[in-house]
């Protein structure tokens, strides 16, 4: 099978999950992810999640529910690793804050931090991984800038 691919690039970060339906959820309600694809084999489950018709610079976070593993928490980003997730408004932290607040998955609250970090929160999946929601920390900004917007 043809492949689009023409160089080698960073195209996911997969991560255990002992509930993977709760995990989409979660995913799917507090950030912008979507599903793309989902799989099943004799070992579990797994799933792709990614930014709704992301088709340039497609990035997917891969949640993998192993048979043995169902029912226990997985969680590997923690205390402060985490995956970085850019709004475009500084009232989206505090919207998706009150969000996860209520839902019990707040795990920072929202804060000013020196530059380049920006206005921050971080909220926690139900496998206790940590997921930074962050505006103007021009993550997103910085690298079109030094490689073109294209």
């Amino acid at each position: 099978m043809a492949t689009g691919l023409t160089t080698a690039r960073w195209t996911h970060v997969a991560l255990p999950t002992g509930d993977l339906d709760k995990s989409i959820a979660f995913y799917t309600s507090l950030t912008p992810l979507v599903v793309v694809e989902r799989f099943k084999d004799a070992d579990g489950e797994s799933v792709w999640l990614s930014n709704d018709k992301q088709v340039e610079t497609p990035f997917v976070l891969v949640l993998v529910s192993f048979n043995k593993d169902k029912g226990n928490q997985q969680g590997l980003l923690h205390p402060f690793a985490h995956l970085g997730i850019e709004v475009p408004a500084r009232e989206d932290v505090d919207a998706l804050a009150d969000r996860a607040r209520e839902l019990g998955c707040l795990h920072w609250e929202p804060r000013q931090m020196p530059d380049p970090i920006g206005y921050i929160c971080a909220l926690k999946d139900p496998d206790g991984n940590v997921v930074e929601i962050s505006h103007d920390q021009r993550v997103f900004d910085t690298v079109r800038e030094k490689w073109g917007s294209h």
